[in-house]
């Protein structure tokens, strides 16, 4: 690629400069041209005119005629000369020109780079550059923007379970004669809250290892139809709580070369995603087949349906379909940009579609 993109470079710059050789051996054989056809023209009507030698124009086209070579090659040397100082004047303008445009690209302006003619395809890739670049800047200002209300609900969040922990342990403390049910009930109560603490705190700790570390892989031949049948066991306790059922179709024994841990955590978040957005007594349906080159895997579920606009931005930072969830269901929004980013270090593919309250993400890995 950068092979490419140098070559292509490098031929971008041979073209300006042979263009530039062209136009001033053009230019410099139309001035000849012009003087030629000019002396021929003025020879012309001077020989067509009665001189009597008293004209005030007389002696100069005596001496003009005279050294006629000399004065045709001086002309043509003297619009040589100031031709090329036309045409390396030139680059100047261009130089101030870039100049310009690297000044918008850094100050991210709006306004469109202009460049000369000449450059007009260079004007071209600095346009896309600099759309590009702004782009990107409101990409990253939108997913700070969410990153900075999501910590700002974590933190209000915090407060809940933490004040329930203190009450019931202070009740606990404060009153050693109550009853061992109550006191059973109000320690799974604090231990609840106290988990649900737990969660909170890990998921600022995802925002931080998400902003700071890149992911790296650690492959190695991986039997990904045991993996998938393991996670289905372990999360039946969690959708036999919320009544949902499992439809799984794996095929059997398929070995790929992936990291096990990070594309388990990719499926990991999609079952949970799917658990979370199910209705009730509904079923999650896990698949997985062979084709040519890549093995498919899918994960549907029954839920109220993604908006277009929403499923487009499903897998960037801190998004979060249901933002009024965050409390019950909702996590940091990293759990599908993580996937998202580990399927593609594995040469894979994601996506999801959404319709008629149905919600499947399918991802691809190369054999």
């Amino acid at each position: 690629m950068n092979k490419r993109k140098g070559a292509q470079e490098g031929k971008r710059r041979n073209s300006l400069k042979s263009q530039a050789v062209l136009q001033y051996f053009t230019a410099v054989f139309l001035a000849a041209f012009f003087l030629a056809a000019a002396g021929a023209a003025g020879w012309v009507v001077c020989s067509g005119r009665t001189w009597h030698g008293t004209e005030t124009l007389y002696p100069l086209l005596t001496w003009v005629k005279r050294f006629m070579p000399e004065v045709y090659l001086f002309l043509c040397l003297a619009s040589a000369v100031g031709i090329g100082c036309y045409f390396l004047s030139k680059p100047y303008g261009y130089l101030d020109a870039l100049v310009k445009a690297a000044e918008k690209l850094v100050k991210l302006s709006e306004d469109p780079i202009w460049l000369p003619g000449a450059m007009r395809q260079v004007e071209d890739e600095l346009n896309l550059v600099r759309e590009q670049a702004l782009r990107s800047a409101m990409l990253a200002k939108e997913a700070e923007q969410r990153k900075n209300d999501l910590i700002v609900y974590l933190a209000h969040d915090l407060k809940t379970p933490l004040t329930s922990v203190i009450g019931y342990l202070t009740l606990l403390k404060d009153e050693p004669q109550i009853s061992g049910g109550v006191r059973e009930r109000y320690t799974g109560i604090a231990l609840d809250k106290a988990q649900r603490l737990e969660d909170l705190i890990n998921e600022f700790f995802d925002i931080t290892r998400f902003n700071l570390t890149a992911l790296t892989l650690e492959p190695e031949l991986v039997n990904l139809s045991r993996m998938l049948e393991q996670i289905v066991s372990e999360f039946e306790p969690i959708l036999a709580e919320k009544e949902l059922v499992w439809q799984t179709q794996v095929a059997p024994d398929v070995k790929i070369s992936c990291d096990a841990d990070k594309i388990q955590r990719v499926f990991d978040n999609l079952i949970r995603n799917a658990v979370n957005y199910s209705y009730e007594k509904t079923q999650i349906t896990l698949t997985m087949e062979l084709l040519e080159k890549t093995v498919r895997i899918c994960v549907k579920n029954h839920g109220r349906t993604i908006p277009p606009e929403k499923l487009s931005h499903i897998f960037e930072q801190f998004f979060r379909v249901d933002a009024s969830r965050a409390s019950a269901t909702g996590g940091a929004g990293l759990g599908l940009a993580i996937a998202k980013e580990i399927v593609n270090l594995h040469g894979g593919t994601i996506r999801a579609e959404s319709e008629h309250e149905r919600i499947a993400f399918t991802v691809e890995l190369p054999r």
